[in-house]
């Protein structure tokens, strides 16, 4: 498992065995098994979700975020606590610097659930706080930007819902929907895959409206990004 630093076909195939067992119905009891074990395989391979290509991570996200709109409260809160784990893990893994990789993959999720899941409710809510009552309460991240840096996530998952709910409202006022974008996209000016994201969400609109110009400045601002 632990070959090429855990980037090997082998921990792929564990952990999607994992996962599977947080994707079909459980049991309250059964769930809260399978989230012990999942930390622990986290705490075990930090490099398999930390570090090379960002499947394995993204994948958890989205399946435990999922759980963090669960209709039973303590799976709400049981998922809150796994993802607070693994963000903190995520930090402690870049020897206390940042946690892009678990912030950028979460928006992701978030933005994937919004469509898939319908999430963004009061249950969900509920679960954005209790991850950020856990951050301001961890004794040991007190003096790390840590807890600053949770509470920007959740803010931004907070604008991301926002936004999305606003943009359902205005879908068929174009104009209103692409300035609703645009305000987003740049919001992440300093997350690059993410401000993509949106720019080209733009561009769609833009191009079966039409309106052929404003496509064009968008996938210029695309290709600056990647350059």
């Amino acid at each position: 498992l632990q070959q090429y630093e855990c980037q090997n076909s082998l921990m792929k195939k564990v952990f999607d065995t994992y996962l599977l067992f947080s994707q079909v119905n459980q049991s309250e009891t059964a769930l809260r098994h399978v989230f012990a074990s999942l930390r622990l395989f986290v705490n075990k391979f930090p490099s398999a979700f930390f570090q090379g290509p960002a499947d394995l991570c993204g994948a958890f996200c989205y399946e435990i975020l999922k759980c963090c709109n669960h209709r039973s409260s303590s799976t709400q809160s049981e998922a809150s606590a796994l993802l607070y784990f693994f963000m903190r893990r995520n930090f402690e893994y870049t020897r206390h610097t940042s946690m892009v990789r678990s912030h950028l993959q979460l928006i992701k999720a978030v933005s994937q659930l919004i469509a898939d899941a319908g999430i963004g409710g009061s249950r969900f809510q509920h679960s954005l706080t209790i991850i950020n009552n856990f951050a301001n309460g961890d004794v040991h991240m007190k003096n790390t930007l840590f807890p600053v840096e949770v509470k920007d996530l959740t803010k931004r998952i907070r604008t991301v819902l926002m936004a999305t709910a606003q943009m359902k409202e205005h879908e068929k006022d174009p104009e209103m929907l692409v300035d609703l974008q645009y305000s987003l996209a740049n919001s992440y000016a300093s997350t690059p895959e993410l401000r993509r994201t949106w720019l080209e969400s733009m561009a769609k609109i833009h191009v079966r409206n039409g309106d052929l110009s404003e496509a064009a400045m968008c996938y210029i601002h695309i290709a600056a990004l990647i350059a």
